[in-house]
């Protein structure tokens, strides 16, 4: 290729001198000139590129930063110095963007970082404890050509709480159950192990495990009702007396919230079937504290739980605050004041409102927020509803099911809803929904997937106390993110957070206060990467909520290993020069040109 630019180049110049101009022996000088300039040019233009002989690149060396190369055991220092002398080191683990001389990453995550690096023309080895939880999502030609060096841990003796579950919001006055699973890890002489809840430095609660070897136990722990004021608490669920190999898996956090008043409040008055189903179904598929009040005679109330009566300023001051205020039949009152993010109203006549008799068979739409409930569903062969409240659909309504009487005539909306500024609404049009859960089956099953989904789309809405955000999972591992989730209307917009944490917040109440900013992605979601500790968040636009970070990890936890260690099948890429890089070339070039602007001049020439 270099002798056919140079031939090319040559016979540009010498056509121009000899045979354009026709200089004949004086235009051999610039001829000369010209000839060097262009095949310096033409060199340059085509960026001819050879390999330099005897230099190599440094092999790109994945070095794995997840937490479990620091657990008790493993040998990150090892792994650290031994990848820094064999290449150019880049961490893989989670999804940040960082490196760090700590592993301080959440997960075990290879595949992202291969595929990456895969790209380069230089060799690759992977360095890890052999841990990684993504082998399968790895190109098999691709592990293949990348060299593997493990540095696997030892494993240890150790008792960890691998899970902790119970409610996140309950209500003054409620006891607040927590199941907790006990698990050994290796070998474990202990046959049972206490098990403690804190709030902050006052124990709430305390039961023995027993163990049954790896197999570990479980236990459920009852905090009481009157040890916890009203507010966020973090809950500290730990191993009592237990010194093992890795602490940090000796302590498990729980929040929870505890309301003054129930998040859900259902009113009903009178009693009927519709309403003792629809409260019974929300208290199996909400996750909040449900309270039901029933009309029975006169403007007397009752619970529903065990029928005790209950004063009327009570069940007002419930449905003031609730975040789900359901009214069923003619207690639509109720819900002036309210400061409910969702109102479920379901009239029956008992207020004035005309009602249409007869078998209203229902159909589905999928154009609605809880469409999701009836998909596949054979709707229209469910019972049919026994009466209609006659209703229009605004322009901005969305109707879930629409009611056909007797499968004949015009379609009238059944189930629709609308949200005006922060509050959710949804009205049911329809009376005795309930036959679909007595009946059981498929009608059964849509019935409470519809509660559910509705429940759902109502509580979805700002909370004035949350607000435009939320967590969408308040309590998180080390070295995983805390995701907040937009619910504010309109398309998510950045928002301020100022975090305040404590170092040890059973102590010092002294707070430390760290602006950010939350940046939300297509889907509404933003991430928090936070240490370990408990924070306090502010929004900029109002708002304000408790996350958590703990020091468990299941990065601490022996897993089985699932890399091999080989050689790479692909020899280390020898590195290659290429002209644009020679300084030389652009130098020859300049001066060549130069050279030919001289010599013209002498001979009279432009």
């Amino acid at each position: 290729m270099t002798a056919l630019v140079v031939l090319l180049a040559v016979g540009l110049a010498a056509f121009t001198y000899l045979g354009l101009e026709r200089l004949g022996r004086r235009g051999w000088v610039p001829l000369a000139f010209r000839a060097v300039a262009w095949t310096a040019l033409g060199l340059l233009l085509i960026n001819l590129s050879c390999p330099v002989r005897g230099a190599t690149l440094r092999p790109l060396v994945l070095l794995d930063a997840s937490l479990s190369l620091g657990a008790a055991g493993g040998r990150w220092r090892e792994a650290r110095d031994s990848a820094a002398s064999w290449g150019e080191v880049r961490d893989f683990g989670d999804e940040r963007l960082i490196s760090d001389t700590l592993p301080r990453r959440g997960r075990s995550l290879l595949a992202p970082a291969l595929l990456a690096a895969s790209g380069t023309d230089r060799a690759i080895m992977v360095v890890s404890d052999g841990e990684i939880e993504d082998v399968r999502d790895i190109p098999a030609d691709i592990l293949a050509r990348s060299e593997v060096r493990l540095f696997p841990r030892q494993q240890r003796p150790d008792l960890a709480i691998t899970q902790v579950s119970g409610p996140a919001r309950v209500t003054a006055g409620d006891s607040i159950p927590l199941d907790v699973t006990v698990q050994a890890v290796g070998a474990s002489a202990r046959d049972s192990v206490r098990v403690e809840v804190l709030a902050g430095s006052t124990r709430v609660g305390t039961r023995i495990v027993r163990l049954s070897g790896q197999a570990g136990g479980r236990t459920r722990i009852v905090v009481p009702p009157s040890a916890l004021s009203p507010g966020d608490h973090v809950l500290r669920v730990a191993l009592a007396g237990n010194q093992d190999a890795e602490p940090r898996t000796d302590t498990r956090l729980h929040l929870v919230t505890v309301a003054p008043t129930p998040g859900v409040v259902f009113l009903a008055g009178p009693a009927d079937w519709d309403g003792r189903f629809l409260q019974k179904t929300l208290r199996e598929v909400s996750q909040l504290p449900v309270r039901g009040y029933v009309r029975l005679e006169g403007n007397r109330w009752r619970s529903m739980a065990d029928l005790r009566p209950v004063p009327l300023e009570q069940v007002r001051r419930a449905a003031r605050r609730a975040d789900l205020l359901i009214l069923k039949g003619g207690v639509a009152g109720f819900a002036d004041g309210s400061v409910a993010r969702g109102i479920w109203s379901w009239p029956s006549g008992e207020g004035g409102e005309p009602q249409v008799p007869g078998d209203w068979y229902l159909s589905a739409t999928d154009a609605s927020p809880v469409s999701g409930a009836f998909l596949s569903q054979p709707v229209d062969s469910f019972p049919p509803a026994t009466q209609l409240t006659p209703m229009e659909a605004g322009p901005r309504y969305w109707v879930a099911l629409y009611a056909q009487l007797g499968r004949r005539g015009p379609q009238r909306p059944a189930v629709l809803g609308h949200q005006e500024g922060r509050v959710r609404r949804v009205t049911v049009a329809a009376d005795g929904l309930w036959r679909w859960a007595f009946r059981g089956g498929s009608s059964e099953q849509s019935y409470r997937s519809w509660v559910a989904a509705t429940a759902s789309w109502l509580l979805g809405g700002a909370d004035s106390a949350r607000g435009l955000a939320r967590p969408v999972q308040p309590v998180v591992p080390n070295g995983r993110p805390v995701l907040f989730e937009w619910v504010g209307s309109g398309s998510p917009a950045p928002q301020g957070v100022t975090w305040s944490s404590t170092a040890e917040p059973a102590v010092s109440p002294v707070v430390e206060q760290q602006p950010d900013t939350l940046r939300f992605d297509g889907e509404g979601r933003a991430t928090a990467w936070l240490s370990p500790g408990e924070y306090r968040y502010r929004l900029s636009s109002g708002g304000s909520g408790t996350v958590a970070v703990e020091q468990y990890s299941e990065e601490f936890l022996a897993r089985a290993v699932t890399l091999t260690p080989h050689i790479g099948r692909v020899r280390r890429a020898t590195a290659r020069t290429a002209a644009r890089d020679w300084l030389w070339l652009f130098g020859l070039c300049v001066l060549a040109l130069s050279g030919e602007w001289l010599a013209r001049r002498r001979l009279g020439l432009r």
